[in-house]
């Protein structure tokens, strides 16, 4: 098949722990081609989905994890399978790629699909399984925000749409620092803010679980660094071997054929303790560090479940 890649600069990648770079990789040891761009390099002219960029072929080496041919013109819709594969934020940018690719599926199926990529941002989507989450509100009105955080205490308050860790605070019982938050969220950004009641299970980890077509294949658990309220691997987390509980199979049980029938063929799912905090389908990570752990490799399980629905 000819796969493209719709992803961050494959130059920047770290091939010990990129998801992107592995199932490229495994792609490329099953006898598929490869096609990389960049998401500014997508364009509609004239009636074609087009894109910039460059048959590639990926491999292990330090500082040059791609050998890239030169850069060509391609209709999208001459490919086989469409990877949406760049990293948040989750903005306008971002969207608009997302109704572009829109254009090429499915007559190339484009993996997540893009519609429902678009619908069910991390931490929107998560909204439609309330008994699965911990207290949750989501507003832009600082006295709904005030009255949560009165009733729970300990809160976790975040941008809506932030990713990696980033600008994620928590404000414990007698914190003065709500309203000055606030205020400095709202002045760069019209979006709402999330604020969760905090979970003290964190401290035993943050765990990332990968379904693959709806179905639980592995996970693995990451550790805040010490002093350290946050668990992203971007922020000095460290990942370590997970087993699946039996509330983690529950969750996956509740979420997974939602994920199937929305064309969602890669998720990784964020659990602490009991309590599911965010379902990630723009670019999902995990898969090398439970390869590396667990021996699982997820990436050739995903491009089983992709062969079966092109070939």
């Amino acid at each position: 098949m000819k796969i493209a890649f719709q992803m961050d600069p494959i130059a920047e990648v770290n091939f010990n722990a990129d998801s992107s770079f592995r199932l490229a990789e495994e792609a490329q040891a099953r006898g598929h081609s490869l096609f990389y761009y960049s998401a500014d390099k997508i364009a509609f002219q004239e009636g074609k989905l087009t894109a910039r960029g460059h048959k590639m072929i990926v491999q292990r080496v330090k500082d040059t994890p791609a050998i890239l041919e030169a850069e060509e013109e391609v209709v999208l819709s001459d490919f086989d399978v469409i990877w949406l594969r760049q990293d948040p934020p989750f903005d306008m940018h971002y969207i608009t790629t997302t109704h572009l690719l829109d254009l090429a599926h499915p007559q190339t199926l484009v993996v997540n699909d893009p519609f429902w990529v678009r619908n069910f941002p991390e931490k929107l989507l998560v909204l439609k399984f309330p008994d699965l989450i911990p207290p949750t509100t989501i507003a832009r009105d600082l006295e709904t925000i005030k009255a949560f955080k009165a009733k729970h205490k300990d809160v976790i308050l975040k941008p809506l749409y932030g990713n990696g860790g980033a600008g994620v605070f928590r404000l414990e019982e007698g914190d003065r620092n709500l309203s000055s938050l606030h205020e400095l969220f709202t002045v760069f950004s019209r979006e709402p803010l999330i604020v969760q009641k905090f979970l003290p299970d964190v401290s035993k980890g943050d765990k990332r679980v990968i379904l693959v077509d709806g179905e639980p294949v592995g996970a693995i658990n990451r550790v805040p660094a010490k002093g350290e309220t946050r668990s992203n691997m971007h922020v000095g987390g460290l990942p370590e071997k997970a087993n699946l509980t039996d509330r983690d199979l529950v969750i996956c049980a509740k979420i997974g054929p939602l994920l199937r029938e929305k064309g969602q063929v890669f998720v990784g799912i964020d659990v602490i303790g009991d309590y599911l905090t965010e379902i990630n389908v723009t670019s999902p990570t995990g898969i090398q560090e439970l390869e590396r752990y667990d021996g699982i490799n997820v990436a050739q399980k995903i491009w089983q479940v992709i062969e079966a629905k092109r070939l």
